[in-house]
């Protein structure tokens, strides 16, 4: 007999080879009825699956969050079968669930088109109504190369031959039609259900193989219910609306070009925004005791090699070889040379903890499909710090990093902030020794903020376990920022020491943080998030002064002299043009306020206030909305500041 221990901690003997169906059914009809896979030790499998050993079992129905890649996998098999029913011929690649959906790459010599997708949906629907059982079956490999080349199928052939000797070859059935799989699925192509939506058409490398056959790519995605999918296309929406790239181009923040991939143009407004960035985070991280330094760009391949960088990145590494055979490399990373900071001059345990922090310029290959406006580059800006400290220390430098990361967020408006614990990866350096302490320090730290967080098992840094920080935007979008990083190896292998209190060398802890993580990414999630409508003390330009009439030219450049007099980001427009068009071309740019001036406004020395968004208008004295707008316009962290200094 097997035992099976269910969620309420209560375990039932059954026969090896039970099914997850047979043990639902012991439990109740109906939950039989409504089950659709079982996990098994955290596993999810298929409710048909023979169970042979000892296990903690979950029955899943169609509600559990688990079953929402169920769904995604199963209708990414009713499209393969819809497309190859509609247009024989066509060979099915492979076809995973990714991230709110999932899709399948094709070969076909014809292209799809967007007028196929509604074709391609009303199939799907069809076959979704049939309510096909899905069937597993184990072949040999034999057999399954038999069958898909009798079928035509030749990208499968060497999907089959990719597969390690000893493993399982599964294919699953829906009706007539088939393919290689691992599995798991639901019980029926019914389950699926009606939240679906075939959303665009890409090329796609076969295996991601610029050197290979180009495939057609059609991406989807399903959801449990059809609110739900309704929810998530209203969001695409939203998100269309606030794309950064986009708005980029509205604002004249920044562009991209050939000659330069994956590198930010900035322009003027655009380098004011990202300045503005980093003013604030230089007066923060004062704040907190770090001090400011600057690392080479590019440094000889050996360092790379000694911290390790060079076998895990070596191949997303910018590299040059100058005419003395010397090999450097443009570093992906901050951390080396901060260690070399930290090595030059002795230091004692009563140094530490140090913290070092650099607005350092990053450079990796990311590949050229990859790359997605500010929020994937190749070039890019970290607000990196590194903090030495001893063992002792981690904990307490920890929980004030915690507190450090979420007033920051705060402050750019993101209130809803989850944190992922990412322990050691299978590709790592250093023992499991070190790595044990580590990731025990980092847990003490987390436990003793009082937080809560997920664990992303072998996701960490390839020296050591870290936390992630995942915001979530206006539109309920998350995005991971800011990281800290317990590091008990890089120190040692590059050679660090401090002298202890015994008179010995030791080793140091390195902390790796970053708040923003990328500056470039960061800057496009803010525009997202605010749909451009950036707050006062960010906006690139935070006032444009209008004229009505030329008349009152004379007294817009006094304005603009007092706004900019009162530290203010302004501009005056003296444009032969009629206002409304004014108004319309800087709402456009998301200028925050509008201060508009015609004759009487000249001769009354008042303005006329229109804010973003609004049709309101406000009149005031000039000095009343310099004092407004220079108050508004202050940075969080400097307003907290005013607050809390002594009187």
């Amino acid at each position: 007999m097997i035992s099976l221990t269910f969620p309420d901690g209560s375990a039932r003997d059954f026969k090896p080879g039970v099914t997850g169906r047979e043990v639902a059914e012991s439990i109740a009809k109906s939950l039989a009825k409504k089950a659709v896979a079982v996990a098994l030790d955290g596993q999810v499998r298929d409710l048909a699956e023979p169970i042979k050993a000892d296990a903690k079992i979950r029955i899943l129905t169609r509600e559990d969050p688990e079953a929402l890649a169920l769904i995604r996998h199963d209708a990414a098999h009713v499209m393969a079968e819809a497309v190859q029913e509609l247009y024989p011929g066509t060979q099915v690649t492979i076809g995973p669930v990714i991230e709110n959906g999932f899709y399948y790459d094709f070969a076909r010599d014809e292209p799809f088109t967007p007028d196929d997708l509604p074709v391609i949906e009303a199939k799907m629907a069809e076959i979704i109504a049939r309510d096909s059982p899905f069937t597993c079956e184990v072949v040999d490999r034999k057999a399954a190369k038999k069958l898909f080349a009798d079928k035509g199928e030749t990208f499968k052939l060497e999907l089959i031959d990719a597969i390690p000797a000893g493993d399982e070859i599964r294919i699953y059935s829906q009706r007539e039609w088939l393919d290689l799989c691992r599995g798991p699925h639901m019980t029926s192509t019914g389950k699926v259900g009606k939240g679906f939506k075939l959303l665009k058409i890409a090329g796609a490398y076969w295996r991601g193989d610029s050197t290979k056959p180009m495939l057609q790519r059609i991406y989807g995605t399903a959801w449990a219910s059809e609110e739900d999918l309704k929810a998530y296309l209203h969001q695409l929406e939203e998100a269309e609306k606030r794309d950064h790239r986009r708005l980029g181009r509205e604002m004249d923040l920044f562009h991209f070009q050939e000659e330069a991939p994956g590198a930010v143009f900035w322009h003027a407004k655009g380098w004011a925004l990202f300045t503005a960035l980093i003013g604030y985070m230089r007066r923060r991280q004062q704040a907190w005791g770090y001090v400011e330094v600057n690392s080479p760009d590019m440094m000889d391949k050996a360092l790379w090699v000694q911290s390790g960088h060079w076998e895990k990145f070596g191949d997303l590494m910018y590299v040059t070889e100058t005419p003395d055979e010397r090999i450097y490399a443009c570093k992906p990373m901050n951390c080396p040379g901060h260690v070399q900071i930290f090595k030059h001059g002795l230091k004692s345990y009563r140094d530490l903890p140090l913290r070092i922090a650099e607005f350092g310029k990053v450079h990796r290959y990311e590949p050229s499909g990859a790359l997605h406006g500010l929020l994937r580059v190749r070039h890019f800006t970290q607000d990196d710090a590194h903090i030495f400290t001893t063992e002792d220390q981690i904990t307490e430098e920890c929980v004030k990093l915690n507190e450090q990361m979420l007033s920051i967020y705060r402050d750019f408006g993101f209130e809803d902030v989850r944190i992922k614990f990412s322990d050691r990866p299978a590709k790592r350096v250093g023992s499991d020794e070190v790595w044990d302490k580590a990731e025990a320090a980092l847990k003490r730290a987390v436990e003793a903020a009082g937080l809560s967080y997920e664990l992303n098992p072998g996701e960490g840094a390839f020296y050591g376990p870290k936390l992630e920080y995942v915001l979530r935007d206006a539109i309920g979008r998350d995005w991971q920022c800011g990281t800290i990083q317990v590091d008990l190896n890089l120190p040692g292998r590059l050679g660090a020491f401090f002298i202890a209190p015994d008179g010995e060398k030791t080793v140091p802890v390195m902390i790796h943080r970053a708040m923003f993580g990328s500056l470039e990414r960061f800057t496009g999630i803010l525009i997202e998030h605010y749909a451009g409508h950036l707050p006062l003390w960010l906006a690139p330009v935070q006032a444009v002064v209008a004229t009505i009439v030329s008349d009152a030219d004379v007294y817009a450049e006094e304005v603009l002299a007092a706004l900019q007099a009162a530290g203010l980001r302004a501009e005056a427009d003296l444009r032969n043009e009629k206002i409304n068009y004014k108004v319309r071309e800087h709402s456009l740019a998301k200028v925050p306020v509008l201060l508009v001036v015609g004759k009487r406004e000249a001769e009354e020395k008042t303005v006329s206030v229109r804010r973003l968004g609004s049709q309101a208008q406000q009149v005031v004295t000039l000095d009343e909305a310099i004092r407004m707008l220079a108050a508004e316009a202050v940075p969080p962290d400097l307003r907290q500041a005013a607050k809390t200094k002594p009187a």
